[in-house]
């Protein structure tokens, strides 16, 4: 199993928090890694979840986030994350991210020049959950004289999710970690890990992990089909932010075989209601989830082992993710 990273799962704001434990229980069994949690705007918020699951398991690692600092101040980020350490102990980190420019912007936030903000939040989170008394001015967030009541008795590694050359080095340059998103291409993801191991002071170390969508069945045929659905519903909405930002567009591009005119002419149709098992071939699904039987999953996962990844959070989604999560499990297991 040297040859693949480790596995987590990933949830977000559609699952509740007791489909949160169940699947967090089940990975704890299963042997996985991690719950990387994933707070999207005006979705459920992460922390009942979080802190259920810290509760309800032994081992696994608890990951909450991503946080936004334009809607989160660092120090209160700092304040929840001690609060979560006394029920995960060694077991929590916190991943933050500049999130969605759109639903800043809802809320009248201005939340450009993300990277001055994110470097702030690194600072004053850092500081907090180390036990010092921060006194920091930055160009986007403060913190005057400020420490913690009751800090964290662990460390507890801060990630930094976002796309982007100045975002990925910046998560070398200060951070434990770098989160890749859905629908980014593993080739993107080793340039991405370059990049970002490159900024550290030591060239070396800092956790990437990356997020994707996994369908686990004894069907090749039919995982395969549930894959392309899964990624299908993501395409149109990807290749809209790739024509804002261009490295979302480098992320569905690079090293997949998939051209760019190709990406057009499937976003329109999948957009105007078409099947997307109808509209994409073996390549979207190869490129942007894993999905078979728990050996071809296991075998898939082993190009990112490869490009640098060190854990992939692992979206299951459907009535049978605890099984899902299991199957995966009692394989991994038997192969170690």
């Amino acid at each position: 199993m040297n040859d693949t990273p480790k596995l987590g799962i990933r949830v977000d704001g559609s699952v509740t928090p007791q489909e949160c434990v169940e699947m967090a229980v089940a990975a704890d069994r299963a042997g996985l890694a991690g719950v990387w949690f994933a707070e999207n705007a005006f979705a459920r918020g992460i922390w009942p979840a979080a802190a259920a699951c810290a509760a309800a398991t032994k081992r696994i690692h608890i990951h909450a986030g991503v946080f936004n600092p334009f809607t989160r101040h660092p120090a209160m980020m700092a304040m929840e994350m001690a609060a979560l350490s006394d029920l995960a102990g060694d077991r929590a980190s916190i991943s933050i991210g500049a999130g969605i420019m759109s639903a800043t912007a809802k809320l009248e936030i201005d939340a450009q020049r993300p990277v001055p903000a994110l470097r702030d939040a690194i600072a004053i989170l850092r500081g907090l959950l180390r036990g010092e008394e921060v006194d920091y001015t930055g160009p986007r967030f403060s913190a005057k004289k400020v420490k913690l009541e009751q800090p964290p008795k662990h460390d507890i590694p801060i990630f930094l999710a976002g796309r982007g050359n100045l975002t990925v080095k910046l998560a070398g340059e200060g951070a434990d970690g770098l989160l890749v998103s859905n629908m980014c291409s593993a080739g993107y993801a080793g340039h991405s890990a370059e990049l970002m191991r490159d900024a550290r002071p030591s060239k070396a170390g800092g956790a990437v992990v990356q997020y994707m969508p996994c369908v686990v069945n004894q069907s090749s045929k039919a995982a395969l089909e549930e894959a392309t659905r899964i990624v299908g519903e993501m395409v149109p909405r990807f290749w809209a932010l790739s024509q804002k930002v261009p490295s979302a567009k480098e992320a569905l591009l690079l090293d997949t075989a998939i051209a760019e005119h190709e990406f057009i002419e499937v976003s329109l149709r999948l957009a105007n209601g078409e099947d997307p098992v109808s509209v994409l071939d073996e390549r979207y699904a190869l490129a942007f989830s894993l999905f078979g039987t728990p050996d071809e999953c296991l075998a898939l996962a082993t190009k990112y082992k490869k490009q640098g990844v060190d854990e992939l959070g692992l979206t299951f989604a459907g009535d049978h993710a605890v099984e899902s999560i299991a199957a995966l499990g009692q394989r991994m297991s038997a192969l170690q």
